[in-house]
């Protein structure tokens, strides 16, 4: 992805989601995956498709099992 494409799906993120510290990292090398992170977080990857001339950008969140609290129970005694 070049600078100009990052740039634009950064700012159509934040906007999106209301949230000012989502940052696309330029990759370190070409052919490196696009990291997202918001502020110091990595959240995931971003991909660039082009598909018969059509651009289209897929986030793709990683969310680790270690990240998530416990199920909570509820009143039927089923986990949600």
């Amino acid at each position: 992805m070049t600078p100009n494409e990052i740039a634009r799906v950064q700012e159509y993120l934040r906007r999106s989601f209301s949230n000012e510290r989502i940052i696309i990292d330029q990759p370190s090398r070409p052919g490196a995956p696009v990291e997202v992170r918001i502020a110091e977080e990595f959240i995931g990857t971003l991909y660039r498709d082009d598909e018969e001339g059509e651009v289209s950008y897929t986030l793709n969140v990683s969310i680790l099992e270690e990240d998530l609290r416990p199920a909570v129970e509820t009143m039927s005694g089923r986990r949600r």
